[in-house]
């Protein structure tokens, strides 16, 4: 279902790209609003700019606001500096207050302050308490559209407040219950109120068992919460338990996302909201930067050969294994990064359990050296007809992926004690002490055992 689902929307963007470029304009734009807000982003995400900036000018005006949502910052930012204050400020008029505060720090401050002026008192109140926390906590993600109710109520009362309202906030599936000074008691789930006789009370049929989350809580320990509890909907508090708003699955799944990208592209040394068809030059800046830290290590590698090049000269098979060496340590140090970068991102590594994860690692180092220890010895050996060479590089095996073990976990800890990202700076050390100690373990070995 899922590969159907991809195949059509695959179809769908293909058949767009076909019209505009057949230059039949009305096709085009008949084309693209067919599509959803998401799929419209996607799109102009996969086009370069000048066509981009085409596409976009006939997508009409009362979806922009969402598709902006949709867009990565990049991409989003790029477009709002094109539009004129007008065309923003309608942008803005049809998206809930948690999507406003998303896109709106990125406006110009002239149409900020429009937006503001153009909205009720309370409408602006809760924009403003989703803008005044970080758009990476519970606060900024949370949604403060919600309804609540008291627990001295009736479900009989609550039923009528809502046919009296008219209409709930989309993905409603709980009610929040509150005493009288808006501190946060429980959740009234629509199924208990729908399903129990309506004579009980709301504090009969509630339900106490989920907290309310921090408003300062990070969006990745929410998305954790998420996951370990099965939550669709959860209530966010402050410092003294007042309900703020909610957090749906819907935002948790945008956090996990996100989340996802961030450690993919880390690893390359770039941005989830990279641009794939960004300028030339601001592309050659940005991954220049990257690439001149992996040069620094790669002499710093090179420099350790170096010091042992009379060694390869008398002993040319020294050149020809070992990559083998340094490779197989990075291979098995990126495996025990991954394995932490991960547990540290679930929570799953602390104080307490760091130093069994140590051993364990150096462990599995130990044994899978030993295990590769005796493949390459065997291979190494036959191959140049020299059974000390073959010795050598086994034990500089083991003593590579001991490290490679040893550097994988402690790496990633002590870049999030110094308030580093793990996933963008583990890859780039790893690699350095993999080769180091690889290159140096393999040739001071030959150096002291092999070559006179």
């Amino acid at each position: 279902m899922a590969e159907e689902l991809e195949e059509k929307t695959g179809d769908r963007l293909d058949d767009v790209i076909e019209a505009f470029q057949g230059e039949s304009l009305q096709e085009v734009h008949r084309q693209v609003n067919k599509l959803h807000p998401a799929e419209i982003a996607h799109l102009l995400e996969s086009l370069p700019a000048d066509e981009r900036e085409s596409i976009w000018e006939l997508v009409d005006p009362e979806i922009d606001g969402e598709v902006l949502l949709h867009l990565n910052d990049e991409v989003r930012s790029a477009l709002i500096k094109k539009m004129d204050p007008q065309e923003l400020v309608a942008a803005t008029e049809n998206l809930d207050t948690d999507d406003l505060a998303d896109i709106l720090p990125e406006m110009p401050g002239d149409v900020v302050q429009e937006v503001l002026l153009t909205m009720e008192y309370q409408d602006r109140q809760r924009l403003e308490s989703v803008l005044s926390y970080p758009e990476d906590t519970a606060g900024g993600l949370m949604n403060v559209d919600t309804v609540v109710v008291r627990a001295d109520i009736s479900l009989d009362v609550v039923l009528r407040y809502l046919r009296r309202r008219g209409e709930i906030p989309e993905t409603t599936d709980t009610l929040f219950v509150v005493n009288r000074d808006g501190k946060y008691l429980g959740t009234l789930w629509l199924t208990d109120l729908l399903t129990n006789a309506p004579d009980l009370t709301v504090a009969e049929v509630m339900h106490r068992d989920v907290e309310g989350i921090a408003a300062t809580t990070s969006a990745q320990q929410v998305a954790n919460l998420f996951e370990r509890r099965d939550l669709v909907t959860a209530p966010v508090v402050d410092d003294e338990g007042h309900l703020l708003g909610r957090i749906t699955i819907d935002d948790v799944v945008d956090v996990i996302r996100d989340e996802a990208e961030h450690s993919f592209m880390s690893m390359a040394g770039l941005t989830e909201d990279e641009d794939m068809f960004a300028p030339v030059l601001i592309s050659t800046k940005r991954r220049a930067v990257w690439l001149g830290i992996n040069l620094v290590t790669a002499f710093l590698a090179s420099w350790v050969i170096g010091l042992f090049d009379a060694t390869i000269n008398k002993l040319v098979a020294l050149a020809v294994l070992m990559p083998i060496v340094a490779s197989m340590g990075g291979i098995a140090g990126s495996q025990t990064l991954t394995l932490v970068i991960r547990g540290i991102a679930l929570g799953q590594i602390s104080k307490s359990n760091s130093t069994r994860l140590l051993v364990k690692e150096l462990a599995v180092g130990f044994f899978n050296g030993l295990i590769w220890a005796l493949v390459i010895a065997a291979v190494a050996a036959l191959w140049f007809n020299n059974d000390m060479l073959g010795v050598i590089i086994a034990a500089a095996m083991v003593i590579n992926l001991i490290a490679a073990a040893l550097v994988g976990v402690t790496i990633p800890l002590v870049l999030r004690r110094l308030g580093a990202d793990p996933a963008l700076a583990g890859s780039v050390v790893l690699t350095t002490f993999t080769d180091v100690i690889g290159f140096a373990s393999f040739l001071g070995l030959a150096a002291l055992f092999l070559v006179k």
